[in-house]
């Protein structure tokens, strides 16, 4: 398994897409969770503007790996959050489920991201919320790659202000042939 993390607008989405397409990976991003497992209740609170706490989340990932055929080569995208919800992957480890390899970090300034989200055009990309989002990922993310970098789990950081094309070919460098 493999986790991919960076602050909103460092290309995970892209990149998912692309380890999927080109690579084979099956990506399970949060959102794609919500919309094949959540229930009606909780697509109706999460249009309302509301997040969905961690038990929720994880028990919506529980049910997509307990899918697969093989969860050692699947990639996650906006999962883990929270050190709580790193700490319920770390567990399922220790059980023998499946195995946390990697941890892809994209990294983009500041400034790369916000002229990527602004450029996007989406409604929720404007400056306030752009700011919030770099205080989330100092607040959450951060400690998530300390959390894991500390159990063992390899992270490797990854320059995400390059072309498309060029982070792809570096991070199928980085993970090698497919056991």
């Amino acid at each position: 398994m493999i986790l991919l993390m960076g602050i909103a607008g460092s290309g995970k989405g892209t990149q998912g897409k692309l380890l999927a397409e080109k690579e084979g990976y099956h990506v399970i991003s949060t959102g794609e969770l919500l919309r094949s497992y959540g229930s009606s209740d909780q697509h109706t609170r999460m249009h309302a503007g509301e997040i969905l706490d961690d038990e929720e989340v994880t028990a919506l990932l529980d049910k997509a790996l307990a899918e697969l055929a093989d969860p050692d080569h699947v990639i996650l995208d906006g999962y883990p959050r929270r050190v709580s919800q790193a700490d319920w992957l770390l567990a399922q480890q220790k059980l023998g489920r499946f195995r946390v390899d990697k941890v892809l970090h994209l990294v983009a300034s500041k400034q790369a991201v916000k002229q990527r989200l602004e450029n996007r055009g989406r409604v929720d990309d404007h400056s306030d919320a752009i700011e919030e989002r770099f205080s989330e990922y100092n607040r959450e993310t951060l400690p998530i790659l300390d959390h894991l970098s500390k159990a063992g789990v390899s992270i490797l950081e990854i320059d995400a202000e390059r072309p498309v094309e060029v982070i792809h070919d570096e991070i199928t460098i980085l993970l090698g042939p497919k056991n």
